[in-house]
């Protein structure tokens, strides 16, 4: 990895790959600020683990920005409806699940591009991935390219010459990919909290698309699962 004595903003939403996303960043040798967005979500027990993992890596700066998509609704994280369970990663459903939250990386990477051009940073790092994940639209290389466009064509310093990148490091990465990248580069997972519905102790519920699909990726990779779940099948 090179080094670098840029700025750069992380996308950190508390969950594994956000948190690799910013190790990356740090082994790059940015100086980078951690952007953790409260939309209203169920699982808002993700934001603390934003802020342990602030602490953790390194964060030149921690801000959390409370966004209540709650007004909206549309989704199983923030809405009356229930987030969608599966004995297996192979019966989960197909399709864009409820879970997706409407143009939610939209909102967040609008955000981080703000704070970009406020703290003069040229990058924005997001842990998103193409490979291992839910199906959700925002979540692919062609959205990440279009808002890059949109980066350079709708800000001050996209205009004038300096614009803002869009970071995707693990885009093309497994789960497991990125366990065994976030071990390598010294991340504490057990920091670091993903389920979409856990209980009222911060429990893990197990059987939510994104348990089943951190404990597949601790397993292919060979790494102990440190998760506190509420119920193991």
């Amino acid at each position: 990895m090179t080094e670098n004595d840029q700025k750069a903003v992380v996308l950190l939403s508390g969950g594994l790959d956000s948190a690799t996303s910013a190790a990356i960043a740090r082994a790059q040798g940015y100086s980078w600020h951690g952007l953790t967005i409260s939309y209203g979500q169920r699982h808002a027990i993700e934001a603390r683990a934003a802020a342990r993992v602030a602490a953790a890596l390194g964060a030149a700066s921690h801000v959390v920005q409370h966004l209540d998509l709650r007004a909206f609704g549309g989704s199983a994280l923030t809405d009356n409806i229930a987030v969608p369970k599966s004995a297996t990663v192979a019966e989960m459903p197909q399709g864009i699940p409820v879970t997706y939250v409407p143009a939610r990386n939209t909102i967040f990477l609008s955000l981080a591009l703000a704070y970009a051009e406020t703290i003069g940073a040229n990058d924005v790092f997001i842990g998103v991935s193409a490979v291992d994940y839910s199906g959700y639209p925002d979540c692919r290389p062609d959205f990440i390219r279009a808002f890059e466009q949109v980066a350079r064509l709708g800000t001050r310093v996209g205009i004038e010459g300096a614009a803002v990148t869009i970071r995707a490091p693990l885009i093309n990465m497994s789960k497991a990919d990125t366990i065994r990248e976030a071990v390598q580069l010294g991340v504490d997972l057990s920091l670091t909290h993903s389920c979409y519905d856990p209980t009222e102790d911060g429990l893990a519920c197990s059987f939510c698309d994104s348990c089943l699909l951190r404990k597949k990726g601790f397993e292919e990779a060979g790494v102990t699962d440190p998760t506190r779940y509420a119920a193991i099948m």
